[in-house]
């Protein structure tokens, strides 16, 4: 089975590069290595068809939150280098500002997401509310399913089956955990994205415990090469 890194970014600065931030010149940095390296990216639409990856350099950019950050300044990036991101979308938000963290950072509204090129930026879901799916019941992750489905249908978004939990959280016990996944097959969900800090096999053994690796705005361009190489071992 092939690996499969799976990178998490979240918002995107002129200069500040720390914890969840990270600045254009750091990702612009770590971006150019994977293109002159020859990572191909993937959209996890395009993963559904796939039985095998082609090679051994293969990855999938992933940034939560849809901050009008990725519009402004990672967007020109991935055009820049040929490369491909997931953006995952907290539906709850459109238009507001970070509710649930700061407050302070304004995420893209219904027309900005529409503006990002489908060859270049594929969406996904990152809930409504932006809870932690561990502390829901299964009526309430039903209801924010839900209603994040009237605002795609509402705007008319187009969103790939990929779902990323809202910081990383899914219930472990092992029948929630069955009834979880159960729930989300049901409504069209064909991933489901914790964090872990691991490397993935592809096939995915369990496509709702895909790992992704926290990539921190303070790291540098060797340490994110070991990341992407080794995931949590660094």
């Amino acid at each position: 089975m092939a690996k499969l890194p799976v990178l998490m970014y979240h918002d995107v600065a002129p200069s500040t590069s720390e914890g969840l931030v990270i600045s254009v010149r750091r990702l612009e940095e770590q971006l150019k290595w994977l293109s002159e390296h020859q990572y191909t990216s993937w959209h996890f639409s395009e993963l559904e068809d796939l039985s095998t990856l082609p090679g051994s350099k293969n990855v999938v950019i992933t940034f939560d939150d849809a901050y009008v950050s990725f519009k402004d300044l990672v967007v020109p990036l991935l055009q820049k280098y040929e490369l491909k991101a997931t953006l995952f979308v907290p539906l709850g938000y459109l238009g507001k500002t970070d509710e649930w963290n700061t407050g302070k950072v304004d995420i893209m509204n219904a027309e900005q997401l529409h503006s990002l090129q489908p060859d270049t930026v594929e969406l996904g879901y990152h809930s409504f509310q932006h809870r932690k799916y561990n502390e829901l019941t299964l009526e309430e992750t039903a209801t924010d399913t839900q209603c994040g489905f009237e605002v795609v249908k509402k705007h008319k978004l187009s969103l790939s089956p990929a779902l990323a939990y809202p910081y990383g959280k899914f219930p472990r016990e092992k029948e929630r955990y069955t009834k979880f996944v159960e729930f989300l097959k049901q409504q069209g969900f064909s991933y489901g994205l914790r964090i872990g800090n691991r490397l993935n096999k592809f096939p995915f053994p369990d496509p709702f415990k895909i790992q992704r690796l926290d990539i921190k705005g303070e790291y540098s361009l060797g340490k994110f090469r070991r990341k992407i190489k080794y995931g949590k071992i660094i």
